[in-house]
């Protein structure tokens, strides 16, 4: 059939016969079986192994999906904002609003009162050149009201204070992907973080064994010789055999000549062990074949190696090592003190248990290690086998807390940052590690992560606010406590993560972190900033600058809003009263610039201190203007228009003006008075709480720049570019008037910080 239809058709097939019938074949799992007379039948030996590969692909499919779906909702969400940014946006709006309204009413009011002079003069009819420009004047002044009261300066206060920081935390080690992470940190209210390698060191060392049921301590060369010689041979040799082929490691020579491990902290560490046991790699490697290594998985939580013993007539061994308990319960036997293999009792199993618990207490993570003889022929397509083994022992790895982590997690208590540690390792391990930082309290929980997953949601809600230590969890589960601590809770959530599993839990959360050193290129790709020296206190140093970032866009806009108040209400209130703004446009462009341009580069780079590390978060519902910057905003406000005012009503008397020039002379006065207000004001607001402003000014070299310059181009202004801001030259009498006005707003700023809001 196939030939006549080639003959009779000229259509080509989309791929031979044979190509696809193979493809279909290693699709379906169907061989080619000579034996049989229906030749392309299931392999049944086979099924086993498609099954274990059909869960695998399963986990896989249920990462992969947890990551597409993440990676979705991020583009999908593209330009989400960060609290800050939704707070600024509300605050800018009311603003521009307010600026709005009070300049439609100032323009009404001068139009009205040209009006109605022009009504009474009975000229109401005939329009001159001169009263157009005046008309012109007066909306003007009505624009640069807008001008003022819009603040198109806040985002170049944020801007300039995240890209300070960004620069400074590359100092600190960390690494800023997307600059509104800075900010968000500051919000942070949890941060969940691994163990391994951000919490302590990663440089692992074996320190305690129980080989062949006993207990011994090891970590220098005799303790090393002691148990050398106490281990039969047989024992000794199996564990060296187990070491060096059941590994993901390498020991390779140097060109210095100088031997290096080469692997994970983990495998090193078992490698060093074997080598301090008198073992050679290289012989170990070479005295046996390889059949098949299946690596470190993190579902099943073991590895495993079959090899092939030339000198025993090419019997078949498998090792196994792994999570203690894991290992421990797929053995059957296990070699005792005296080198012989015995049945694995209950008595025995009890005491491995509770040397197991024993390690972890001690904060050591525990590795079991065993082998089987496998009977029968084994291919490496062949699964290795799960049970029926016989335990040679098991290590205890220390992995030491990093110096200065236990300060740093007292420092986020202290700022109302809870520490959450999530891990693979087994929960006594991770209970001690958390004890020794600091991180799990008397009223804190511990759980592990398949008790997680089998919690109701009720239960949930009632268990998550309590956990500070989730161990032998997995990136599932990770995901699934941060989407419940940002959505459930209204946690502004910090995640760190090294894995390429981590990826769905650093896109879940606010700000993933991920790990510099250790971090897989995908892990680093899914988060907002790079700890690139995988160190949790540098994960404080981001929070510390995330919130120098919040606290320095507060004092911008708290002297901003103080600029836009008195501004809006002199000119509305003059407007009202005389029928003339005393600030001029011109006057008002360059009070916007000293209020925008100049205050964002003074007070958007001020660095953080430690007294931000000693106060709440403000969290994802925090008000961004508070009571504190309530209270210093209307105080200072009432105390530069009372004193604008008052040169309004009596200044020509109290600076003894006379003359055709005199209203000139009293504006310039009054123009430079508020200056110096705010020029006063900016050093005020250098701190919202705290009396002394002075302390650090000198070593801000841009806000003392910032000062000078301001002062300096005040300066030009008045003596030299009279006809262009409208102003005329002081007197020393005056100018010293009018800086002494300014320099009274700070003592009363520092009376105000005394009031209690």
């Amino acid at each position: 059939m196939e030939s006549f239809l080639d003959d009779t058709f000229d259509v080509k097939a989309k791929h031979a016969p044979d190509e696809a019938l193979e493809k279909w074949r290693k699709l379906c799992g169907v061989v080619k079986n000579p034996k049989r007379r229906f030749r392309f039948t299931a392999n049944i030996s086979k099924r086993s192994e498609a099954a274990a590969m059909r869960r695998t692909n399963q986990e896989k499919l249920r990462i992969a999906v947890l990551v597409s779906k993440a990676a979705f909702q991020f583009i999908s969400r593209g330009d989400d904002e960060t609290p800050l940014q939704v707070k600024l946006n509300g605050v800018a709006t009311i603003i521009g609003k307010i600026g709005l309204f009070f300049a439609v009413i100032t323009f009404a009011v001068l139009v009205q009162g040209l009006v109605v002079r022009k009504w009474k003069d009975g000229s109401h009819v005939d329009w001159s050149a001169e009263e157009a420009m005046e008309m012109l004047e007066y909306f003007a002044i009505a624009v640069t009201i807008v001008v003022v009261a819009v603040p198109e300066g806040l985002p170049l206060a944020v801007t300039l204070s995240l890209a300070f920081a960004m620069k400074k935390m590359m100092n600190d080690k960390a690494l800023v992907r997307h600059l509104a992470a800075c900010e968000t940190m500051g919000s942070a209210t949890t941060i969940c973080s691994d163990k391994t390698g951000t919490l302590t060191t990663n440089h692992m060392t074996v320190v305690k064994s129980c080989i062949c049921m006993s207990v011994r301590e090891v970590g220098n060369p005799s303790k090393f010789a002691n148990m050398k010689s106490e281990l039969h041979d047989s024992a000794l040799k199996l564990l060296l055999q187990s070491i060096f082929n059941n590994t993901g490691g390498e020991v390779v020579m140097s060109k210095e000549g100088k031997r290096e491990i080469l692997g994970t902290p983990t495998e090193a560490a078992i490698l060093e062990f074997g080598l301090s046991l008198g073992g050679d790699f290289q012989a170990e490697r070479e005295a046996v074949k390889l059949v098949k290594l299946e690596p470190f998985n993190s579902t099943k939580k073991r590895m495993g190696a079959v090899v092939e013993l030339p000198v025993d007539g090419g019997r078949l061994r498998a090792h196994s090592k792994g999570a203690s308990e894991i290992v421990l319960a797929s053995c059957e036997k296990v070699i005792n003190s005296k080198g012989e293999v015995v049945a694995l009792d209950d008595s025995s199993l009890k005491f491995l248990q509770a040397t197991i618990d024993q390690f972890a207490s001690e904060a050591l993570r525990t590795l079991c290690l065993a082998y089987k003889e496998v009977q029968g022929g084994f291919s490496p397509n062949d699964l290795i086998p799960e049970s029926g083994y016989t335990c040679i022992g098991i290590v205890g790895i220390k992995d030491p807390v990093r110096p200065g982590v236990k300060e740093s997690v007292a420092v986020c208590h202290a700022a109302g940052i809870a520490v959450r540690m999530v891990t693979g390792d087994n929960i006594n391990t991770a209970k001690a590690i958390a004890r020794e930082c600091g991180i799990l309290t008397s009223d804190g929980v511990a759980i592990e992560g398949p008790v997680f997953r089998e919690k109701s949601q009720a239960e949930l809600l009632e268990l998550i606010p309590k956990i500070q230590v989730m161990a032998r969890s997995s990136p599932l589960d990770k995901h699934t406590l941060v989407k419940h601590l940002r959505t459930t809770f209204d946690d502004v959530v910090a995640v760190t993560g090294d894995g390429t599993n981590d990826a769905p839990a650093l896109h879940e959360a606010d700000i993933g972190l991920a790990m510099g050193i250790a971090g897989t290129e995908v892990a680093k790709e899914s988060a907002d900033v790079i700890i690139l020296d995988d160190n949790f206190s540098t994960i404080v140093t981001v929070a510390k600058w995330g919130r120098s970032v919040y606290i320095n866009i507060q004092k911008f806009v708290q002297f901003q809003l103080t600029v836009n108040v008195v501004a809006l209400v002199v000119n509305f209130s003059s407007a009202c009263m005389t029928g003339s703004a005393p600030l001029t446009a011109v006057q008002l462009l360059w009070v916007n610039m000293i209020m925008d341009t100049l205050g964002a580069l003074a007070l958007a780079t001020e660095p953080p201190n430690n007294a931000l590390m000693k106060r709440p978060p403000v969290g994802r519902k925090g008000h961004f203007i508070t009571n504190v910057m309530w209270r210093n905003i209307l105080g200072q406000s009432f105390y530069q228009f009372l004193i604008i005012w008052k040169l309004q009503a009596s200044g020509k008397s109290m600076f003894e003006l006379e003359g055709s020039d005199s209203d000139l002379v009293l504006n310039t006065i009054i123009f430079n008075s508020f200056v110096f207000c705010q020029v006063f004001n900016e050093i005020s607001s250098r701190e919202m709480e705290s009396i002394n402003v002075f302390k650090g000014m000198l070593n801000n070299y841009v806000f003392v720049m910032v000062l000078v310059a301001t002062v300096a181009f005040q300066i030009i202004i008045i003596e030299f570019l009279g006809t262009f801001a409208n102003t005329t030259h002081l007197t020393s009498h005056q100018w010293g008037a009018c800086v002494l006005i300014g320099f009274i707003g700070m003592p009363i700023a520092a009376i105000l910080k005394l009031v209690p809001v």
